[in-house]
């Protein structure tokens, strides 16, 4: 593990209550009347290399009509964010994963949203209102969530899964991402590569 690494995952530990491989902190709050989306409390996982499953199988069309395959990132770390533009926690960390986009793209780290649930004019309205700077895959026959079922449970919007270089399933966040979290989930797999 990178020091950087280490230091954000012990940061993480000490702010979650210092549990090696899971933890949580209210980062939502619980389900907001009328919001239509049940809210995550911000708790994370993480696996270890040999408590992985077989790589996710994640293709579909971006929102801006081109055709994307997780596959062809096999070797560098994927983030994938799933959200809508309606959940108020989605539009609360929108922000940071941009910054963390911005500040791993060097690294061979890949940002993916998943949409499920908006069409095409409105995702690109949230795309363009927070300067999303990556892809998302237009979800509408709910295949990317499908991809997920067994692995991880979806039952939060946003939820952040992150992918180790064989595509596997290697950490999640359920409801609004902590960027402290989530860099130290991503420097972790990083380091695996070390």
């Amino acid at each position: 593990m990178s020091r950087r690494g280490a230091s954000l995952l012990l940061a993480a530990l000490l702010a979650l209550g210092g549990c090696s491989t899971a933890g949580s902190g209210t980062t939502t709050g619980p389900e907001i009347e009328g919001a239509g989306y049940e809210a995550g409390d911000g708790s994370w996982t993480a696996w270890e290399p040999d408590e992985r499953t077989e790589p996710v199988d994640l293709a579909g069309t971006t929102f801006a009509g081109e055709s994307l395959d997780v596959a062809a990132w096999r070797g560098d770390v994927v983030v994938v964010n799933f959200w809508y533009a309606a959940c108020p926690p989605c539009r609360a960390e929108a922000p940071d994963l941009a910054d963390i986009h911005a500040e791993y793209a060097d690294a061979g780290v890949h940002l993916l949203g998943v949409n499920p649930r908006d069409d095409a004019g409105t995702a690109q309205a949230f795309e363009r209102t927070f300067a999303v700077p990556y892809p998302s895959l237009h979800d509408e026959e709910a295949r990317a969530v499908a991809a997920m079922q067994g692995l991880v449970p979806l039952q939060a919007m946003p939820t952040t899964v992150v992918l180790d270089a064989e595509g596997r399933v290697a950490g999640r966040v359920l409801g609004q991402a902590d960027p402290t979290v989530l860099r130290g989930l991503i420097d972790d797999v990083l380091a695996e590569g070390d």
